[in-house]
């Protein structure tokens, strides 16, 4: 048995690797995968931009959109003299976002009372409005607090220094600057090791079926067991080539902070790949074309990813969509990849999420070696 499965593997690989194209499709994509998603994906949004439209022409206005220049976060690129401009900026795209300082704005701080300024967005783009939205929210009022305190320093300065103060002292845990690149690109990983190890299982297997060699291969003495360990192990060991150089990149190129325990990460990386060649597994069985098995992976990673939590919070999803993610092993794994990259969780910490990719690993591949079996028959 052994002697008939190291003959399969080693055709498999010769399979492999003897196409140059495929040597490099099973190398360089995952590389550029993780470096054009580990710059692109974030939440952070900068260079926004802003026209301006100074309705108050005082001091205090000037102030406050030097401080909105300062930030870093948005780009002035128009200055407006008339409310009837601001439809035009914006459905010429030509500025994402207007703020308009109305009348009065100055006279009101002065008073002590709320000063009006309006933002004018582009809602086409909700997240980045949204996002635009809570830094202009929290620099004015950064700078109306700044300016409160400033005047009132002036007016009564015995009384200011009695009056309470409540300070918000913010202690991020596990990521102290919140860098979003710390929350995403350890979710890269899985979502390249999940789409290689798929379309690697769905063609592998199809490509028999296509070119007649798997008919061939069942009048051998080869057990469809063998058959099976045969198909799947390679794309085992290739993802975890692909996990290995991706946890690589993070830590030495976007330098992420690894502070888990990589046994761990490797078992639980073992048990992610196994239920994604099971999927691969299901796919070819339904497939007898690689157009066909391409499609279907595609059908199936795409709303994998989705559903994951890599880009939107599953929390924030609909009830029913919640409940279907718990068959997403992707979201298991996200959670175990960002717990060992930045809390350092363990077995006892992450013995959830290990026990629902267990589950599911198991489920999907006695399904898909099931079906398996059913084909070859």
């Amino acid at each position: 048995m052994l002697e008939r499965l190291r003959q399969l593997l080693i055709k498999e690989f010769i399979h492999l690797f003897r196409d140059p194209h495929a040597r490099v499709s099973l190398i360089v994509p995952p590389i550029l995968q993780m470096l054009i998603f580990g710059y692109a994906a974030t939440y952070e949004v900068n260079h926004v931009r802003t026209a301006i439209l100074d309705q108050d022409h005082s001091q205090e206005s000037r102030d406050l959109i030097s401080h909105l220049e300062a930030s870093g976060r948005f780009d002035v690129r128009r200055v407006l003299h008339d409310e009837r401009e601001i439809p035009h900026v914006i459905d010429f795209r030509q500025a994402q976002l207007v703020v308009q300082i109305q009348p009065g704005f100055a006279e009101q701080l002065r008073k002590g009372a709320a000063a009006p300024v309006q933002a004018v967005l582009d809602g086409t783009d909700s997240n980045t409005a949204l996002i635009a939205m809570s830094y202009i929210d929290q620099i004015a009022e950064r700078y109306g607090e700044d300016y409160e305190a400033d005047r009132m320093s002036h007016i009564k300065p015995a009384l200011y220094q009695l009056a309470p103060k409540v300070t918000l002292q913010e202690r991020p845990w596990y990521n102290p600057n919140l860098e979003g690149r710390w929350f995403f690109v350890p979710g890269v990983i899985g979502t390249i090791v999940m789409t290689s190890v798929i379309t690697l299982t769905a063609f592998a297997v199809v490509r028999e079926r296509e070119v007649g060699t798997l008919e061939q291969l069942m009048v051998t003495p080869i057990r469809p067991v063998e058959l099976i360990v045969g198909k799947t192990l390679p794309s085992l060991i290739v993802g975890l080539g692909n996990a290995a150089i991706s946890t690589l990149l993070a830590i030495l190129w976007f330098q992420v902070p690894f502070r888990g325990n990589l046994l761990v990460l490797v078992f639980c990386t073992i048990l992610f790949v196994a239920s994604a060649i099971a999927v691969g597994l299901v796919i070819s069985t339904l497939c007898s074309t690689q157009q066909q098995a391409f499609a279907s992976a595609f059908f199936y990673i795409m709303p994998a990813i989705m559903l994951s939590g890599f880009s939107y919070p599953v929390m924030s999803m609909p009830r029913i969509l919640q409940w279907v993610t718990y068959v997403d092993p992707l979201r298991f794994f996200l959670v175990v990849l960002r717990s060992t990259f930045l809390k350092g969780g363990g077995i006892t910490d992450l013995w959830f999420e290990i026990s629902m990719m267990t589950l599911i690993a198991g489920a999907m591949l006695t399904i898909a070696t099931a079906r398996f079996h059913k084909t070859l028959d």
